[in-house]
């Protein structure tokens, strides 16, 4: 058996927290939320779950607050969370039996992060984290922004899960907080160029956006997993501007990275699609049907590109070109993997009245 304790920093998260806390309260011995200035009752909220609350000026710095909160636990292993994440009840369980069985031989222990889940509750995009990790190792936070938790040593990738819900809309703080430490003239790390270019794209600037992911890429630095998802944003940035080869390029530069991922094929295919290219387009979709995931497991994953997107474009492609009977072969393995997507449910009945005519 060992002992937890939760850290977390918050601000004006009354709803998300309780959920949050009615959700893991029980798994830890202590609960540290570290408040940047909540003008709600999210104070409140933490103090019925017998949390201790520690306020903390706010510095625009992510790290300095998450580690003033790993600095006031007292228990063997540190857990973090946000107030928008949850543990499930079959992740509640594990977590339980982890906590029963272990003993303080690991420094890190990774969760898988489900970002978001499909109609059944079944994870679409997911990725592992380290969420606990020993306390007498003294692991820091790094990054004003997009922070990670640096640790060594040894690690355990568990089975359990974290599920993101998250409720609030999204913002612009954190690209503020970016161009801020830019006219500050803040040196930025690699990993600080390639999520300023996540912001830009995400909020709508698409030509800064490019220009970010153009420089990050022409570092030739970082991990691999990150290189290889701004060439992907890239591609989607020159799509959004119509510039259509320039996409393709920025496709082709993963190859340059690793071997094709599944994620490629399907894109690579989809633009097949689009100049009515079905043969040449089923040939990427075949090609992605036959990828296993990266062998990173701290990579983040798409399921649809390794399980039903592939063969649900391979059921249009055939049907374009003729092919029926190869048509609703694909439709067949696409709806076991996904019966209730909507182009499931239309290929469905479009088969049905094929057959009664």
């Amino acid at each position: 058996m060992v002992t937890v304790s939760l850290c977390m920093i918050v601000k004006n998260e009354e709803e998300a927290l309780h959920t949050c806390l009615k959700s893991v309260h029980d798994l830890v011995d202590e609960i540290i939320i570290v408040d940047t200035g909540s003008t709600d009752s999210t104070q409140e909220v933490a103090a019925s779950f017998n949390a201790r609350i520690y306020p903390f000026e706010w510095c625009d710095d992510f790290s300095a607050a998450r580690n003033y909160a790993f600095d006031q636990a007292t228990q063997e292993y540190q857990f973090w969370l946000d107030a928008d994440d949850i543990l499930e009840e079959q992740d509640r369980l594990a977590f339980l039996d982890w906590k029963k069985q272990a003993t303080v031989s690991y420094d890190s222990i990774t969760m898988d992060y489900v970002l978001s889940v499909d109609e059944q509750g079944q994870p679409l995009y997911k990725l592992k984290r380290n969420r606990i990790v020993r306390r007498d190792r003294r692991f820091r936070w790094i990054g004003f922004v997009h922070e990670f938790l640096h640790v060594t040593g040894s690690t355990f990738h568990s089975n359990m899960a974290v599920t993101h819900k998250k409720t609030r809309a999204y913002t612009d703080r954190n690209l503020h907080i970016y161009l801020q430490h830019r006219e500050q003239g803040t040196v930025f790390s690699e990993r600080d160029h390639y999520y300023f270019a996540n912001e830009l794209y995400d909020n709508g600037r698409i030509l800064e956006a490019i220009q970010q992911y153009e420089h990050y890429l022409g570092l030739d630095q970082g991990w691999i997993e990150d290189r290889i998802a701004a060439c992907f944003k890239l591609a989607d940035c020159y799509a959004h501007q119509g510039q259509k080869q320039e996409q393709r390029m920025a496709l082709l530069r993963t190859l340059n990275l690793d071997v094709p991922r599944a994620q490629f094929c399907c894109t690579f295919g989809n633009l097949f699609i689009e100049d009515e290219q079905y043969t040449q387009a089923i040939y990427w979709f075949r090609q992605a049907t036959l990828i296993e995931p990266p062998q990173d497991v701290m990579a983040l994953t798409n399921s649809s590109y390794f399980t039903w997107f592939p063969h649900l474009q391979l059921c249009l492609c055939y049907d374009r070109i003729g092919d029926i009977e190869k048509a609703k072969s694909h439709h067949r393995i696409a709806q076991l993997h996904h019966p209730t997507h909507p182009s499931v449910l239309y290929n469905e009945q479009y088969f049905a009245q094929l057959e009664q005519k």
